[in-house]
């Protein structure tokens, strides 16, 4: 299967050239030729498979240009005891029609392993096919939860150095450590004055800079990204939609062949289209449901039709999603509309105008398959107090703000059908507003006595990995005004 822009270059690569190149030459984001389509009698034989063998299954679909031998590698290496407790993603029922699908029992605690833990071997095994003597110059922009991730995929990784930029007062006190303190003698980290916004469109100039991409290759460099506009990202997550729905299956919470919706908490719109793209594969998908917090640009997009990133940016209890411009909706535009000159003008006008605006049949076709609600920090904290009062189950800041989207959802149009909320993190990663949530006094206690409590309030154990921050030592420092992100990568090389 070959790949093309979602901006209509007429540049066309095989899976593992998109996945190490990252982003199309003019700008756009790859994406299939065509849509492979999986039966049920396929989807049912999941049931028997270890998670990565159903990774296996699924990404042979798209990544025809690897090997059977090269996707056993790249799975079983991922999806490993090393870098996953058992079930590595386990589907929990809270409800008759809801369940939760738990995607933090990576090294990160939070959902972004499921992509990052794979990204790194799939790269390493793109640049053997290409016999290329270059090296790969990882950039990657983060709200959070991507940077410790990736830093964690590829440090030491022979033939890469990584470069993360994080919003300087955007990140949890537990995630900024997580990225502080990460050894590796190819890994940098840089705080950004600003938001994730800019820090992304940094990246994204970076990467169209053609310059600066012939200054790299003369020093032995390509760039390539870990963020989820790169392919090799995407991809990864597509597979724990089709082993949620086997996993309810297996649990007889359904029928094989009966609809299931997803809520995903939403910032960047990648776990939400890997969704997406599990829908027009053929997993039985009723609904997506998508669920943000005060940065509401997405919700105002699927209900209105416009995209909007002129309006107040704020920092919230639930920061991985504080994005205003969601890269991946270019990506779903795309395979709504099938109109690359169209998704081009509305990705100028998003840059020049900061706003564009769809209408008529395309709205259409999006509601169809879409619904969209958010929630502020007030409403979340209810939300995590409630549901441990009636259920005694632990949400963190986002996968709170999913599950009011469900239920709200459910209450709205009566529909029965099975829901499954993603849960994105591990509470522990957010215990300050998970225990201001749960009325507990932390006046003057720092993270790692606020996980404590939480510990003890709650009798779950502290992630090992985030407990072992106590005494790492802070390794990287720098903070930079935004238009320092180039200069800094020209200083790492």
């Amino acid at each position: 299967m070959k790949f093309k822009s979602t901006r209509g270059s007429e540049e066309l690569l095989f899976s593992a050239q998109a996945i190490s190149q990252g982003i199309a030459k003019d700008g756009g984001l790859f994406v299939p030729i065509e849509i492979p389509q999986v039966d049920l009698s396929e989807i049912a034989l999941l049931e028997k498979m270890s998670y990565a063998e159903r990774a296996e299954y699924i990404l042979k679909f798209f990544l025809t240009d690897y090997t059977a031998q090269e996707l056993q590698y790249c799975t079983s290496q991922a999806y490993s005891q090393d870098n996953f407790s058992e079930p590595i993603a386990p589907v929990v029922s809270l409800e008759e029609n809801l369940s939760v699908l738990e995607l933090w029992h990576g090294k990160t605690s939070a959902f972004k392993d499921m992509a990052l833990q794979i990204l790194p071997y799939l790269l390493t095994v793109a640049l053997k096919k290409e016999t290329s003597a270059k090296k790969l110059l990882i950039l990657v922009a983060t709200s959070g939860d991507t940077g410790k991730a990736a830093l964690e995929g590829f440090k030491d990784v022979a033939g890469t150095e990584i470069i993360v930029f994080y919003p300087v007062d955007g990140v949890s006190d537990i995630q900024k450590l997580q990225m502080t303190t990460q050894a590796g003698e190819n890994v940098h980290v840089f705080a950004v004055k600003g938001n994730f916004d800019d820090a992304q469109t940094g990246v994204k100039e970076i990467f169209a800079n053609q310059n600066m991409a012939e200054s790299i290759e003369k020093l032995g460099y390509q760039f390539s990204s870990a963020n989820s506009i790169n392919w090799g990202r995407l991809v990864p997550q597509i597979v724990y939609y089709f082993s949620a729905y086997i996993d309810l299956v297996k649990q007889k919470s359904i029928k094989l062949g009966e609809q299931v919706n997803f809520c995903v908490p939403t910032g960047n719109f990648g776990n939400i289209l890997a969704g997406y793209y599990a829908k027009l594969m053929g997993l039985p998908v009723h609904k997506f449901i998508c669920a943000s917090n005060l940065n509401n640009v997405l919700t105002d997009f699927i209900n209105t039709g416009e995209y909007n990133r002129n309006r107040e940016f704020y920092k919230t209890n639930s920061p991985s999603m504080d994005i205003l411009i969601s890269s991946n909706l270019e990506r779903f535009l795309h395979q709504i509309t099938g109109d690359s000159s169209l998704v081009a003008k509305y990705m100028q006008e998003l840059s020049q105008k900061g706003y564009y605006k769809i209408a008529g049949q395309t709205l259409e076709k999006i509601k169809e398959v879409m619904q969209a609600y958010c929630f502020d920090e007030a409403q979340t904290e209810k939300a995590i107090a409630d549901v441990y009062a009636t259920k005694k189950y632990l949400l963190d800041t986002h996968t709170a703000v999913a599950y009011l989207a469900a239920e709200k959802y459910q209450q709205e149009t009566a529909d029965k059908t099975h829901t499954v909320v993603l849960s994105t993190a591990s509470a522990f990663k957010f215990s300050q507003d998970v225990l201001k949530a749960l009325k507990q006094d932390i006046t003057g206690l720092d993270s790692f006595q606020q996980n404590d409590l939480l510990e003890k309030l709650t009798a779950q154990p502290t992630p090992a990995r985030i407990k072992y921050l106590k005494t790492a030592k802070v390794l990287h420092e720098q903070i930079i005004d935004k238009q320092e992100m180039l200069a800094a990568i020209k200083a790492v090389l």
